[in-house]
């Protein structure tokens, strides 16, 4: 099974931006924006174009590839 994570931590700090500033921009609360950085919940994928756009990046930039292969492939 391939675990989806994202990358939009990192991205921020390089940034300097907040969490709070990524919220008000999506019009999500904070602990939903808290979620998606700590990998406990991923946005739609929608979701993850505009903050793509907002942070001026490729959506590649804020998906973290998983490597991993399933053995019983």
């Amino acid at each position: 099974m391939i675990e989806a994570k994202n990358n939009i931590k990192s991205v921020l700090e390089q940034q300097g931006r907040s969490q709070v500033w990524l919220s008000k921009a999506i019009d999500k609360s904070v602990n939903t924006v808290n979620a998606y950085v700590q990998n406990r919940t991923q946005p739609s994928v929608e979701v993850l174009y505009r903050i793509a756009e907002l942070l001026g990046v490729s959506i590649k930039d804020l998906l973290i590839e998983n490597k991993e292969q399933n053995e019983d492939n």
